[in-house]
């Protein structure tokens, strides 16, 4: 039996057991390896973070955001913490459920001062206030007399643990919204209504919505012997049984997204993507679902949406 059908096995039977996330956690730390982290992952999301800074700056002007707002922030809040570095006032987090906790907040803060000291963080935060990292350091060094709360608090973040779709937020009190692989996650049933929340809470004008999106097959992360679009061949019906409600693939395309803006009123003002595999896509046995698309699009397999919410605000649609 390949890797991957074991995985989705375990996570759907896991997915039904009280606890889900927990067990998911030990399931991923011990078993699939998959929730250390890696250098490879902590310096990807500060490029992320470093794509988002550079967005908001290009259409507002303005050096950093005075207030973020991130959905699926998961394990490791790398993104708030160089947004932290960057200056950020207000940082916000919002999830169903607290992924972190104190000694991974701890490992993300020693990821962040070992990759100062080896001058491999700078080339990608160059907007690290000195201040901001002696503020990083103290903390480190009283971490073991502080509670999670008195640490995130100290790093100006803000968990929100509810339904992205009804944030407690005020309209317009948020400068950037963003997020980083967490978009192909949610159902566009879903989606939808939390771009419509985005779109409520992020200034207009003045804000800027930035968001990564990996439409890749994410059993072929774990198993090399099926490919990113080893997915599309599955009916939804199939893939609702093969599916987990811990870590759900939708299963959308790049067509999918830019129908998801376009329904809720959002300005799609930058669109920068991966052209993908499309000769990868050619072995894959397509469901009629998705081979009725130009393979070009379907092929396409990572994006990054920005949106200039002073768009938005001119279109009459803020």
């Amino acid at each position: 039996m390949k890797k991957w059908i074991q995985k989705a096995i375990v996570q759907k039977t896991i997915s039904y057991l009280p606890f889900s996330r927990s067990i998911n956690y030990l399931f991923q730390k011990h078993i699939t390896k998959g929730v250390h982290l890696t250098d490879a992952y902590f310096y990807d999301r500060l490029a992320h973070a470093t794509a988002h800074l550079n967005a908001y700056h290009k259409y507002t002007g303005n050096a950093v955001p005075q207030s973020s707002l991130e959905i699926g922030t998961g394990w490791y809040p790398i993104v708030p913490v160089a947004f932290f570095l960057a200056g950020v006032q207000q940082i916000y987090s919002v999830d169903i459920a607290l992924l972190t906790s104190k000694e991974r907040l701890e490992t993300t803060l020693l990821k962040f001062e070992t990759g100062y000291k080896q001058g491999q963080l700078q080339p990608y935060l160059s907007t690290i206030l000195p201040e901001r990292y002696a503020a990083l350091t103290a903390l480190l060094k009283s971490r073991h007399h502080l509670t999670l709360t008195n640490m995130l608090q100290q790093l100006h973040i803000t968990y929100l643990i509810e339904d992205a779709r009804k944030l407690s937020l005020s309209g317009n009190s948020v400068d950037l919204v963003n997020s980083n692989n967490t978009f192909e996650h949610i159902y566009p049933q879903i989606l939808v209504p939390v771009l419509q929340e985005f779109k409520r809470v992020v200034k207009k004008p003045g804000g800027v919505m930035s968001h990564f999106i990996d439409m890749s097959d994410h059993f072929a992360h774990f198993d090399q012997s099926v490919n990113i679009y080893n997915f599309l061949r599955f009916s939804d019906a199939q893939w609702k049984w093969i599916d987990n409600s811990i870590q759900p693939q939708s299963r959308c395309r790049i067509y999918d997204y830019r129908q998801m803006y376009a329904q809720t009123g959002l300005p799609l003002t930058e669109e920068n993507c991966n052209q993908g595999a499309p000769a990868l896509l050619q072995t894959i046995p397509l469901h009629s679902k998705y081979a009725q698309h130009p393979p070009q699009e379907v092929a396409i397999s990572h994006c990054h949406f920005v949106s200039d919410m002073s768009k938005a605000a001119e279109d009459g649609r803020g």
